[in-house]
């Protein structure tokens, strides 16, 4: 193990990787490079969001995807409590992005939700931030998370495209293996440590969980399609990975 150029460790989590392993500036070396495959997924989503003319709230969903990621960046090569918050609240920032996007299209009272949902997310920051409740904020987050699958089962039993419904097949596939080897990192790590070759679970939660979030947002952007009548088709960039392409009807003089 090389010097730490951050100091001692004051994050009240560390994961089954060696900290400092492969350079003085990175704590955790894979756990923090597994975040740049969710960077540029969260980029290539905004950018169709963008080109197909989404609502400003698909743009917002796929840039809190990237904070959250470049957030998870810094704390995993740092290791400092500090920035352990931004890793930790803008995954609640995120669920919460994803209950206004689920359930807005229905909700009567337009301007009470996000009003709600951001005063909530401010206040979680606040006590967060002075508070150390490790385990309350796990459950916590898990519940928000319960909360938002009954709607995407409703959209997907909606929802008759099999190229659609394909990506909330992927969407569930990317979050169990994603939470299993978030499990397998943090139950067995002194059994994985003593292997040749450390498995690296966490970093593969990171990448999994990118990809989760892609095929949810991509999901959701059909389905939004579908709503607005704007004849929505998955096609793939570069022959495998999906996107929404869409054809608007034209406008009458």
């Amino acid at each position: 193990m090389v010097a730490s150029f951050w100091g001692p460790v004051t994050s009240t989590t560390e994961l089954c990787e060696e900290n400092y392993a492969h350079s003085s500036y990175i704590a955790e070396f894979y756990n923090t490079i597994s975040n740049v495959p969710c960077v540029l997924l969260a980029l290539i989503g905004l950018v169709n969001a963008f080109r197909q003319g989404f609502e400003k709230r698909f743009s917002v969903l796929h840039i809190s995807n990237m904070i959250l990621a470049i957030g998870s960046m810094i704390f995993h090569a740092t290791l400092q409590h500090v920035l352990q918050q931004s890793d930790e609240t803008p995954m609640v920032w995120e669920i919460l992005l994803y209950m206004y996007v689920l359930y807005s299209p229905d909700w009567h009272y337009r301007s009470t939700m996000p009003t709600f949902l951001f005063l909530y997310g401010a206040a979680f920051a606040v006590v967060h931030f002075f508070a150390r409740f490790q385990v309350v904020f796990k459950l916590h987050y898990i519940g928000l998370c319960l909360l938002c699958i009954p709607r995407m089962y409703k959209y997907y039993i909606q929802t008759k495209d099999m190229a659609a419904k394909r990506l909330a097949k992927l969407w569930v596939l990317t979050l169990t293996l994603g939470t299993i080897c978030w499990l397998v990192d943090r139950i067995c790590c002194k059994k994985l440590s003593r292997w040749y070759v450390n498995p690296q679970g966490h970093a593969w939660w990171h990448v999994l969980m990118g990809l989760n979030s892609y095929y949810a947002n991509t999901f959701l952007m059909f389905c939004r399609a579908q709503q607005r009548g704007w004849e929505p088709r998955i096609t793939h960039l570069l022959g495998f990975l999906p996107y929404v392409k869409v054809q608007k009807p034209e406008k009458r003089e």
